[in-house]
């Protein structure tokens, strides 16, 4: 009996690794799914909505605006709301205009947050699962709905170690082939997360971190 046990438990141990392979494989499988099906021709444009909660602050700072995919690396970040300003990245440069001011120009190796945000970005609206992949390790967890869409949360994490030393992770929640949340965690413990699409125009007065993170796993 005591063999027996010990062949049973042996046998079981070295069938795990099997399953839990087929289990990443499938996993994967489905994420690439996800991402060749949120692929968008360029121009592609989506409205947002950012609360950026900074340990430096007691409130999040709150912009709105539109992000917007021109095709190959060109991204564009309008924010409309408080004040106006442009934000493109185009050529490995970031240019900046402001309403009353000259535009500044920077090299898109000094922010490390940008380049995650134009991977993550161009890599989802282009469809792009190898790009992505490039990028960053992925995680993809789903949830199925009774006679609605499929709720996802993909899970970006650098593989880049010094951009890891910036940016921790980015989520992306969505339903069906519709991304509907943005949540980048910095090194630092600082969190940025965009409302996208029709979820924008849900954006709390007073947003905290626990309101948003239900808006994105379970707004309508």
């Amino acid at each position: 009996m005591t063999s027996g046990s010990k062949t049973l438990t042996l046998l079981l141990g070295l069938s795990l690794p099997w399953w839990a392979t087929a289990s990443a494989v499938e996993s994967d499988a489905a994420a690439q799914s996800l991402i060749a099906s949120l692929g968008r021709p360029a121009p592609a444009r989506t409205a947002f909505a950012e609360a950026r909660f900074m340990k430096v602050l007691d409130q999040p700072l709150v912009v709105s605006g539109e992000l917007g995919w021109l095709g190959g690396d060109k991204l564009e970040r309008r924010v409309d709301h408080p004040s106006k300003e442009t934000s493109t990245i185009a050529d490995g440069e970031v240019t900046q205009q402001r309403d009353g001011r000259k535009p500044r120009s920077f090299s898109l190796k000094r922010a490390p947050q940008l380049q995650v945000l134009l991977d993550s970005f161009v890599a989802l609206l282009g469809g792009d699962a190898s790009r992505l992949n490039q990028a960053f390790s992925i995680t993809f967890d789903s949830t199925r709905h009774d006679g609605g869409a499929d709720a996802w949360t993909l899970t970006l994490t650098p593989r880049d170690t010094r951009v890891a030393k910036t940016v921790a992770s980015i989520q992306i929640d969505g339903r069906g082939n519709e991304p509907r949340c943005m949540r980048m965690q910095e090194a630092d413990g600082d969190l940025a997360v965009d409302l996208l699409g029709v979820l924008a125009t849900r954006m709390p007065v007073a947003p905290t971190r626990e309101t948003l993170l239900a808006l994105c796993k379970g707004g309508s």
